[in-house]
């Protein structure tokens, strides 16, 4: 996808960028509505919600204002690695993965955790916006509650199953939509408003503070409740390489904070104005009739909307921990030429599928899944600010009081709602910390096991000169066309290519050593991609360098290594890959299950022939036993 920041924009565009915006990165939070008031308040004595709604509504509005308005539009966004935001960004930034061989170090494995988490949230997401906008019914169509978990296991079904034509397809109506849904909750909101103006009293930060004083023993319980007006703020950072820093800026407080804010009042003037009860607050301030049941269905939509967002950016997160190194290699599909950035997943997609399914089954309802929600959202949160306090260090050059002055606020802010959600941890809150630790396991082990292989195997110390001597020998006769070995250490010998010699005593006219690195930067230019050079007999080296949103194509590479004056010719060539067979009970420095995992994970993930795109029938792989 071309990059927004990078290219002038006329007005329209901009306010295409605007609406895109909308509809991709606002779903989550945009969708807060259907459900927070109704969390809040049920965490007081019913005889007292009449009066502590104005203090709620003080807690969340401020809490938007801390959170995104002042955290996220004003520090975090500008932590962007040429456009790109994201967790791996800030890895990047932060500079967390420099020199790192042997061992992960405390700060990557932060960074880890992070993406952990966000992977848990894009499994609760789909689900409890579903379930939240499915459970309208029940106002709309009294007796009908045994249909609300079939009916949304059913859309999410819908929701994954057609994630295969693309985010092109997905999205071509997901801005104007989300456009239209944040007017009404606007104008609903400033129609209950102008009824019952005494609600605007909770623009106090005062009321908010006093409400949590009152209360003591809910307290806790209050503020994890608040946390579901922000949910979805990552999606702020994760997805502004796709729109630019301006047009999420400017979309939020140009649409979706006024759209929030209006609705949250009307929700709670409708409260003050004795009409309205705690089961849904949110549909109750439509008229009954009509425009409630169009609400409704605009929520629906919206839901699926929200839903959507994190499914996208679990599609990108992964697909920049493969090019990492932190994750197996997976299918990953381009869905629209146009647009490098759109990619689907399947095997991404079907877990995320299956979980979100299974978590709508399980809990039942968006009120029992809010318990699992928090904990995710606000452990994220704390991620970002610690990696946001090295970014503004290391990379921004601040001085060490102004970044312990900023950072330590916001991780105080971060802080209080974290630990106001643990007490949902027996009650939900486990799900995400589960997911987390599962995808974290896979993160570190595939790690550890590669760096663990680099360090035995392919940190060999065969010279170029050596392998001219090689190249050169009478022992090794030298056949037509052209072998290419991918080298995994671009400065070594690939072993793929000793092994090839010592078996069959003979060595291609043109041999091509090919290395592919990926650099900490999302998108490589063309000018800088390739780095090709001559050893000497015959043997070339080849370097390319690729970002971590971006994909390999070994085919189209060698072209262009054709292109700089190497003798081959691309249909002729042969591809040599090492297949490695992992034995366990060896030495290496890894818990034996991690061993037993890495080996599973080896032997699932998508074979390299695969992943760079190669013909089939020019590939030789050479068997490579390793002992962990």
């Amino acid at each position: 996808m071309t990059n927004p920041t990078t290219t002038p924009l006329g007005p329209a565009a901009k306010a295409a960028l605007g609406i895109g915006a909308l509809g991709v990165v606002f779903g989550d939070i945009g969708t807060s509505p259907l459900y927070t008031i109704r969390e809040c308040l049920h965490t007081l004595p019913p005889a007292e919600h009449a009066v502590a709604v104005v203090g709620v509504l003080s807690l969340i509005v401020w809490s938007l204002i801390l959170v995104v308005s002042v955290k996220y539009t004003l520090f975090v966004l500008r932590a962007d690695n040429r456009g790109e935001g994201g967790i791996f960004a800030l890895l990047a930034l932060g500079r967390f993965d420099r020199a790192m061989r042997s061992r992960l170090n405390l700060g990557t494995l932060i960074v880890l955790v992070g993406a952990a988490m966000l992977c848990g949230e894009a499994v609760i997401t789909p689900a409890i916006t579903v379930l939240g906008a499915v459970e309208g019914i029940k106002l709309v169509w009294p007796g009908v509650e045994n249909l609300v978990v079939p009916l949304s296991c059913l859309i999410l079904v819908g929701i994954f199953g057609f994630q295969y034509r693309g985010t092109k397809f997905m999205g071509g109506i997901f801005g104007p939509v989300m456009l239209l849904w944040f007017i009404a909750l606007g104008a609903f909101g400033l129609w209950r408003i102008i009824e019952t103006p005494i609600v605007l009293r909770a623009l106090n930060p005062w009321l908010g503070v006093q409400l949590i004083a009152g209360h003591p023993q809910e307290a806790a319980v209050l503020l994890g409740s608040v946390v579901l007006a922000f949910t979805g703020v990552e999606a702020l950072y994760a997805d502004m390489g796709h729109f630019g820093r301006r047009a999420i800026v400017s979309a939020w407080y140009g649409v979706v904070l006024p759209g929030l804010t209006l609705n949250y009042f009307g929700q709670g003037a409708f409260f003050l104005s004795g009409r309205s009860s705690a089961d849904n607050p949110f549909l109750a301030i439509a008229p009954e009739g009509p425009l409630r049941y169009a609400l409704l269905a605009l929520s629906v939509l919206a839901a699926i909307i929200a839903s959507q967002a994190l499914i996208s950016g679990a599609y990108s997160l992964v697909r920049q921990a493969i090019q990492l190194g932190y994750f197996p290699r997976l299918t990953v599909r381009h869905t629209n030429p146009d647009q490098r950035g759109q990619i689907y997943l399947p095997l991404v997609n079907v877990s995320l599928a299956i979980g979100s399914v299974a978590t709508v089954i399980g809990f039942k309802s968006s009120s029992a899944l809010a318990a699992a929600y928090g904990i995710a959202v606000t452990g994220t949160m704390i991620v970002t600010t610690i990696t946001l306090f090295f970014v503004m260090l290391r990379a921004w050059k601040w001085p060490v009081w102004r970044a312990v002055a900023i950072c330590g606020f916001f991780l105080a802010v971060d802080v209080v709602f974290f630990s106001a959600n643990l007490h949902k941890f027996w009650d939900g809150g486990w799900l995400p910390v589960a997911m987390a630790l599962g995808v974290l396991a896979i993160m570190v082990t595939w790690k550890m096991g590669k760096m663990e292989i680099f360090r035995r195997i392919y940190a060999n110390e065969i010279t170029e000169e050596e392998l001219k001597k090689i190249a050169s020998s009478k022992h090794v006769a030298r056949v037509r066309g052209t072998g290419v070995f991918m080298a995994g250490n671009p400065t070594g010998t690939p072993l793929v290519l000793l092994h090839h010699v010592k078996a069959n005593k003979v060595l291609h006219e043109t041999v091509v050593l090919l290395s592919i690195i990926t650099q900490e930067v999302p998108y490589v230019p063309d000018t800088e991609r390739l780095e090709v050079r001559e050893i000497g007999e015959g043997v070339w080296r080849a370097l390319a360098r690729y970002g971590y949103m971006e994909s390999p194509d070994v085919s189209a590479l060698i072209e262009d290594i054709a292109g700089r004056g190497v003798p081959l010719r691309p249909s002729e060539a042969t591809y040599y890959f090492n297949r490695e067979m992992i034995i366990t009970g060896g030495d290496a420095r890894m818990w034996e299950w991690q061993k037993h995992l890495y080996s599973f994970l080896s032997r699932n993930a998508r074979q390299a022939r695969d992943y760079y795109q190669l013909p089939p029938m020019q590939i030789i792989e050479v068997g490579l036993p390793i002992q962990l």
